[in-house]
């Protein structure tokens, strides 16, 4: 008889996940990449990083979890024959494209092509995502989905390890927004796991990068000269570039770019190229049309992977109802299909070598050696396994284990990878804390009023790089009442903005007076979208309600 996996929960994702329920502090946290495709779990084994292997002797694991019985299992215990099994509408896969994102996202709309629901009413609140279970759609949440997950990953951890499990280092992609970070904190918690910190992939990389170095410079009985290493990765979700500054095992975050760019961009791009009207063809999301979208996503991520080694391949798939596709395809066609996402790819890293003020010559096509003046890329780090293995340097450190060699002793100093600021000028986002900011950081701006004897004022947090502020994402927003009455232009309000090393913000206010240097405390009404809120809602709520009344304008100084 085979032998049976362990029976887990997950909580509700409605239910309030307390610290009461945690089990006993272990005595190191592990780290967790969980990428949009595939994840991995590493630990500091006390004199190295160690990457866990599931029971099929697998360090990458496929990240899905399919609902086929009552008790839903992931791609940690998991396994098909056959990739085309995984793809008839029982399972859930993309969750980390899908968490924290409502449906009026173009990434939202982008995942209707999946074998499985994903359904939005267009007016900024949670999509619907559902599971087809025995001709049944079963309705789910991204968090949930993760969540299941991340418990076969706790599960396997602490077969592996002989300990509970509790904290984690998790890494996430540069453009995630806080509330997509607040999401990913959720679905941990559902799964009995407290996050330690959360690391940028490309600075979970640095972390890792640095200590190579450290250790290369200690076995030469060199100085460790500062190193300024460019790093880039592209995943099936997200895309990801950091300029970093290392030397003697302190790593710097020069600068930061990310994008919802990926691999899955690639693969639909190519899918639409080979069958042009597919997104009407699949509309229904009947069993039927789910079987052809299944396979016509084989076919076609099979033809990527042979185009990496080949000029070029042939497509030839039976998708039913009378639809085949016969087709070759060569590289080139591949490029131009994809040309708009290659070149996304090179205006992030002209973005974060330019915000980095790195010099490079002249651009041409070979991006990664060319711009950085290089012949070929470093090859000290495992491009599948660096995120995870820095994630579990990180984790180590945090945990405050201290190594006899040195080996421990780093440090990376972050970077805020988006903006911080507030709505002021009209409609327009006014940075307080800019990207690529060194953390923790303290900032302020002043603003003023913008009617005579305005005497409140509604600041609006947002965080993005859009230059009008419904282009970003509303993080909250509070009223200050009691500012003394005054001709407009008067009043100097400022707005400072603290994050601490947790990545923590605080948003704080205060008037003064010109002539009296005494600052005015206003009374301060804070109000915050609701987890599960559209907060598209919220500022259009605002707007109606209070207009340009309470609005703001930037001070200019004389």
């Amino acid at each position: 008889m085979a032998e049976r996996e362990p029976a887990y929960t997950v909580a509700s994702d409605s239910e309030t996940t307390g610290e009461e329920k945690s089990s006993p502090l272990p005595e190191i946290a592990i780290g967790i990449d969980i990428g949009t495709s595939q994840c991995s779990v590493a630990v500091w084994n006390g004199s190295e990083v160690e990457l866990l292997k599931n029971k099929r002797n697998q360090k990458l694991m496929k990240s899905f979890v399919t609902f086929k019985d009552e008790a839903p299992s992931g791609g940690v215990t998991s396994q098909f024959s056959h990739e085309h099994e995984m793809l008839f509408g029982d399972t859930i896969f993309n969750m980390k494209r899908l968490i924290g994102r409502v449906d009026t996202d173009p990434v939202v709309h982008a995942s209707k092509n999946l074998p499985f629901l994903v359904q939005t009413l267009d007016i900024g609140v949670r999509p619907f995502i559902a599971a087809l279970v025995n001709n049944v759609w079963r309705s789910t949440t991204p968090e949930e989905v993760l969540a299941m997950f991340l418990v076969e990953l706790r599960l396997m951890t602490e077969t592996h390890l002989k300990r509970p499990i509790r904290n984690v280092v998790l890494t996430v992609p540069v453009s995630f927004s806080r509330f997509q970070l607040t999401r990913l904190e959720r679905a941990c918690a559902m799964a009995g796991l407290h996050v330690l910190r959360l690391m940028p992939e490309p600075t979970a990389v640095a972390l890792l990068y640095g200590q190579q170095q450290q250790k290369a410079s200690q076995e030469t009985m060199g100085s460790g000269s500062e190193k300024i290493a460019l790093i880039f990765n592209m995943g099936a979700g997200y895309c990801d570039v950091a300029v970093t500054a290392t030397a003697g095992g302190v790593s710097q975050i020069k600068a930061l770019a990310g994008s919802t760019i990926g691999g899955e961009d690639l693969l639909q791009n190519m899918m639409r190229h080979l069958l042009p009207d597919s997104e009407n063809i699949f509309k229904r999301h009947g069993v039927e049309e789910i079987k052809s979208m299944a396979l016509l996503r084989v076919a076609t991520q099979d033809a990527i992977h042979q185009l990496s080694t080949q000029s070029s391949v042939q497509v030839d798939v039976d998708l039913g109802n009378s639809l085949k596709i016969c087709k070759v395809v060569d590289r080139a066609e591949f490029e131009e299909v994809n040309k708009e996402v290659f070149e996304k790819c090179e205006s992030l890293i002209i973005q974060c070598l330019h915000d980095a003020k790195v010099e490079v010559g002249d651009i041409n096509d070979n991006l990664v050696t060319n711009l950085c003046k290089i012949t070929e890329v470093y090859k000290g780090i495992n491009p599948l396994e660096g995120a995870v293995c820095g994630a579990a340097m990180e984790g180590a450190v945090a945990s405050g284990i201290s190594d006899p060699f040195g080996n421990l002793d780093l440090l990376t100093i972050q970077a805020t990878p988006l903006a911080i600021g507030i709505r002021a000028d009209g409609n327009k986002f006014v940075p307080v804390i800019p990207r690529n900011t060194t953390m923790p950081a303290r900032k302020d701006l002043l603003f003023t009023t913008i009617h005579d004897n305005q005497t409140e004022a509604l600041i609006l947090v947002y965080e993005g790089e859009g230059k009008k502020a419904e282009e970003n994402h509303l993080l909250g927003y509070f009223k200050i009442m009691g500012i003394p009455a005054a001709p407009k232009g008067v009043p100097e309000i400022s707005v400072c903005m603290d994050i601490d090393a947790a990545n923590v913000l605080r948003v704080l206010t205060g008037v003064v007076m010109p002539g009296s240097r005494i600052t005015v405390v206003p009374v301060m009404e804070v109000r915050m979208p609701m987890v599960d809120d559209g907060h598209g809602w919220c500022a259009e709520a605002l707007n109606r309600t209070h207009g340009a009344t309470m609005d703001l304008v930037t001070l200019k100084k004389a």
